[in-house]
C-alpha cells in the first residue's frame, strides 16, 4: 500500500485547521499510520532524547527542504517552519501521493481552486504584504512516491509507523 508524508504547517496549526484537514483525508478513505506534533525551540533542551522525539530543528527542516536550498525563499521557509508547532503525518492508501496533491491544491494559495485544502483555507497574507508567500500555504505533501519514502524516513522511525486494519478497508478496497 502506498504511503505519503503530510505536514500541517505552522499557519494551519495556529489557525486551528488540524481537525478539518485530517477529516478530509479520513473521508477520502486514507488511513493515518503515524503522527507527531512538533515545535522547534532555540532554547537548550536537557536531553538528546527529547530533541530527537519532539523537535523539528532547523537542521532537520533544512534536510527536509534540501531540494529547495538554492531558491531565494529557502531561509525564510526554514525560519517560518520553525516558528510555531507543526503536525507531521503519514497517510496510507491506493494512489495516496497523487490524490493528496490534488486534495491540497496548488502550491501558491491564490492559484488553488475552491474545494481544495489550500483553496478553502489559505489566506494569501504575503501578497497582501506585497511579497510572495507560497511557504505559508497551510500544508506540505510529498510530490512523488520517492519523495514520500525519503520524507517519511526523515521524520519517522519505522517502529513509529502503525500497522492496523481500518474498519472500512473492505468497503474501500474490494
Amino acid at each position: 500500500m502506498e504511503r505519503t508524508f503530510i505536514a500541517i504547517k505552522p499557519d494551519g496549526v495556529q489557525r486551528g485547521l488540524i481537525g478539518d484537514i485530517i477529516k478530509r483525508f479520513e473521508v477520502k478513505g486514507f488511513k493515518l499510520v503515524a503522527m507527531k506534533f512538533m515545535q522547534y525551540t532555540q532554547s537548550e533542551v536537557s536531553t538528546q532524547l527529547y530533541r530527537v522525539l519532539y523537535m523539528a530543528s532547523e537542521d532537520h527542516l533544512k534536510l527536509h527542504y534540501a531540494d529547495l536550498s538554492d531558491k531565494p525563499f529557502f531561509a525564510g521557509l526554514v525560519k517560518y517552519m520553525a516558528s510555531a508547532p507543526l503536525l507531521a503525518m503519514v497517510w496510507e492508501g491506493n494512489n495516496v501521493v497523487r490524490t493528496a496533491r490534488n486534495m491540497m491544491g496548488e502550491t501558491k494559495p491564490f492559484d488553488s481552486k475552491p474545494g481544495t485544502i489550500r483553496g478553502d483555507f489559505c489566506i494569501d497574507v504575503g501578497r497582501q504584504l506585497g511579497k510572495e508567500s507560497s511557504e505559508r500555504n497551510i500544508i506540505h505533501g510529498s510530490d512523488s512516491v520517492e519523495s514520500a519514502n525519503k520524507e517519511i524516513a526523515l521524520w519517522f522511525k519505522s517502529e513509529e509507523l502503525v500497522s492496523w486494519t481500518q474498519g472500512s478497508h473492505a468497503w474501500i478496497y474490494e
